[in-house]
């Protein structure tokens, strides 16, 4: 039986199966182990050839766990678990190899394979040939050929880690011997290493680092606002979206010459397997090379969302226009043939639907134009969606035809090979129209002759923008914001440096080639996403604190939780009873008692006393402001009138320095607030409550004389300090003060209206995806 399976497995494809179900017959009347073995060996070899028949053999041994063993499982599962598709792919691959390889070699070098395809192709009269998609391999046999083809129109990239040869392992010695001066190297560089890390870790143990990067930290939040934070947040989420877009959109036009290979290759394979299915394959190649157009959507969702919350004047709108239109042609032209009839249709009612919508923006003398964009009716929808009967939407509803034409192509498998494809020029073309749309006249002039300036002149445009970049130095230098900012990096690159050091070994560019490995899209839209959820949760949060107007007064609020009550039920009692009343937003009217700092945060002093005393005093002068010059015999009077600039000569004299960093104090204050006198009901100094204000009432607190008749606002939260109330202050004014002795007779505190900030993020998203067919109708 063994001599059968000598027969050249190429000149016998015929007849590789009948044998294989021979020896399966065989194995059922006499030794059974010997001949399943030999079935599944012949079953192997025809189900590699792509003979259907041998792999549906082949799955039901697989099954049957007959003829298996440890040598040839892993084929068998193989194998047997491959498709249809599949099988014929190997069957045309291995047929196109022959063809390839008329020699007969058992490797045979890819240059040649090359050549040998582009006869093939003149023969059959095509010029066009399919890339080298074997880059990493410089011969190939039949089954490396049947693999990688069988990957490739799957659209995946053929693996490069299991066909790589590899030379012999050369010993230590013998590479010392054949590179005595390489191996000098190695060892010097090795020294240096080992001592520059020991070096290293000697000044992280001297340097406090720890002290540093918690001093660093805490001065980057005590110097952080609100609304630093509302204008930052937005800004940074939108540009790391609108880079991701540009690198997804990059990637996917790159994807393009991949797909002209990919076609290229299967129009190859069906001359020698006519039955091939196309489609199928044209399917695998979109549904695996969906990740770039994923990514793009998400990015897309993030800048939508940021976008109407960014501070506008800080965004080119009319350079992005331009970019978001050059991207546009760039993604149409990256789209697959298959599609390209409904895409073209697309694109056309696309620009017709933007330039309809844009003409609502010219002026009004321009009336026959204005009528493209003229909404005649509206059509509600539920409370809060719209439809408006416009051009515009009748050109919308044929726009969402065609996307439902495209997704019903091939079983709906048109969703993922055309629709998603063609969705990346679809907003690219709407985040267009939207930037014209908040564009101004002037900056698309400015964008006009920026780019003529950026094509034609470039030259005298780096030399102005290098003389630009030369005066803000100067101006820099003059005011020493150059120091400062030399000096900021330094001392926040120290804590930094060691710590890369030490735990890298020094490796920097392995972490970088770490993370590009990862992906640049991939590390941005995790940054993205972790900020979107923390600006939820705060938007979540601060609506959660949300009160309610209430109209309990400050007397009855005595009578319940005041000194009455403490005698009636006792302090904990009341503390706890009271806390029903948490959230309750109140305004009463109450004597000005006196006003305490209660704390003081100063990140920059805090730093400063860290260090020595000569460092510490330069950079207080660095920083800080200098103190006035003052003279000593005034110095020494005992006038208590002193102006400011005296107050501070005297201090001067006793801080012992010549410069202070106060102007980055923040200070937490806490006023006493005492209930008037009411209906003959005289004052009653037990009934005070304490409101803690923030750092931006310190200009009113500050002027207030004691007895001053003040209105406040404030949410009650049950908090008690000792047994007086203490609340956050929302508001206060004056109400009997001397308007020339105040520059303003109140102060109400900032607080931005998240629900308001979001509410409008999700009318623009809505719009955005759906406009002019249906527009969000939410209050904001």
């Amino acid at each position: 039986g063994s001599s059968f399976r000598c027969i050249t497995v190429t000149n016998m494809s015929v007849e590789i199966a009948p044998l294989g179900r021979y020896y399966l017959g065989l194995a059922e009347e006499k030794e059974a182990e010997l001949n399943n073995r030999l079935a599944v060996d012949w079953l192997v070899q025809a189900a590699k050839q792509g003979r259907k028949s041998a792999a549906r053999l082949l799955q039901r041994c697989w099954i049957q766990r007959t003829g298996i063993g440890e040598d040839n499982e892993e084929e068998v599962r193989r194998l047997s678990t491959e498709s249809r598709f599949e099988q014929t792919v190997r069957k045309a691959a291995m047929m196109m190899f022959r063809k390839l390889n008329p020699d007969r070699k058992e490797k045979m070098a890819v240059s040649e394979m090359m050549e040998n395809v582009g006869q093939v192709n003149a023969a059959h009269g095509t010029t066009h040939t399919p890339g080298n998609t074997h880059t990493h391999l410089d011969f190939v046999d039949l089954d490396d050929f049947v693999e990688i083809t069988k990957r490739y129109t799957q659209g995946m990239a053929p693996s490069t880690g299991s066909t790589q040869s590899k030379g012999p392992a050369q010993t230590s010695g013998g590479k010392v011997l054949q590179y005595p001066i390489t191996a000098v190297i190695e060892v010097k560089d090795q020294l240096i290493d080992w001592a520059s890390r020991a070096g290293v870790q000697w000044l992280s143990t001297v340097i406090p680092t720890h002290h540093v990067n918690a001093l660093i930290f805490f001065f980057i939040i005590s110097n952080l606002t609100v609304d630093l934070f509302a204008f930052f947040i937005p800004l940074l989420v939108f540009y790391l979206s609108f880079i991701s877009m540009v690198i997804c959109t990059l990637r996917i036009f790159q994807s393009s010459k991949a797909w002209e290979n990919f076609s290229a290759l299967t129009t190859l394979l069906t001359r020698f397997e006519p039955g091939l299915d196309v489609e199928q394959a044209e399917s695998n190649f979109g549904w695996n090379n969906l990740e770039p157009y994923l990514y793009f959507l998400i990015s897309v969702f993030f800048i939508v969302f940021s976008f109407p919350v960014a501070d506008k004047g800080w965004i080119p709108c009319s350079e992005l226009s331009t970019v978001a239109i050059l991207f546009t042609v760039v993604s149409y032209k990256s789209l697959s043939p298959s599609g390209a009839t409904y895409a073209k249709r697309a694109l056309i009612t696309e620009v017709a639907t933007s330039l309809c919508s844009l003409t609502s923006l010219l002026p009004q003398s321009a009336v026959l134009l204005r009528m493209l964009s003229h909404t005649f009716t509206t059509l509600p929808l539920g409370d809060s969606v719209v439809m408006k009967i416009s051009l515009p939407c009748l050109l919308d509803l044929y726009l969402y035809f065609l996307f439902f034409s495209m997704a019903r192509q091939r079983g709906f498998r048109g969703t993922y090979c055309f629709l998603v494809p063609y969705l990346v020029c679809f907003l690219w073309c709407e985040f267009s129209v939207v930037l014209l749309q908040n564009s101004s006249p002037v900056g698309l002039i400015r964008t006009c002759v920026g780019y003529f300036l950026f094509l034609f002149a470039l030259p005298v445009l780096a030399v102005g923008l290098a003389a630009m970049v030369l005066i803000q130095l100067v101006k820099w230098f003059l005011e020493l914001e150059l120091t400062k900012m030399i000096v900021t990096l330094a001392v926040c690159a120290v804590p930094v440096t060691l710590r890369l050091w030490t735990r890298f070994s020094l490796s920097l560019m392995d972490v970088f080639h770490s993370m590009s490995q990862r992906g640049a899209v991939k590390l941005i839209l995790c940054c993205v996403t972790m900020v979107m959820l923390f600006f939820w949760m705060y938007v979540y949060h601060s609506e959660g604190l949300q009160g309610y107007n209430s109209t309990l007064t400050w007397r009855q609020y005595g009578q319940l939780c005041g000194p009455p009550a403490w005698k009636v039920k006792g302090v904990a009692q009341t503390q706890i009873f009271c806390t029903h009343l948490d959230g309750h937003q109140v305004t009463w009217t109450g004597r000005f008692r006196q006003v305490r700092v209660a704390e003081t945060e100063n990140g920059a002093q805090s730093v400063i006393n860290l260090l020595p005393v000569f460092m510490g005093d330069w950079l207080r002068c660095l920083y800080g402001e200098t103190y006035p010059k003052c003279d000593p015999l005034r110095n020494n009077s005992t006038n208590t009138s002193t102006s400011s600039t005296e107050e501070l000569c005297v201090i001067k004299a006793l801080a012992k320095h010549t410069c202070h960093v106060k102007r980055y104090d923040s200070y937490v204050l806490e006023v006493g607030v005492g209930m008037p006198e009411e209906d003959g009901i005289p004052e009653d100094r037990a009934r005070d409550i304490k409101l803690v204000a923030s750092h931006e009432f310190r200009q009113v607190l500050l002027r207030l004389q004691p007895g001053s008749l003040v209105e406040f606002s404030t949410t009650l939260e049950g908090r008690l300090g000792g047994q007086v109330p203490s609340f956050e202050l929302k508001a206060i004014y004056c109400l009997d003060c001397d308007s020339s002795l105040l520059t303003t007779a109140g102060q109400v505190k900032i607080e931005r209206d998240w629900r308001r900030t979001t509410l409008n993020s999700v009318k623009f998203a809505f719009d955005f995806f759906f406009s002019p067919f249906l527009s969000a109708r939410i209050d904001v």
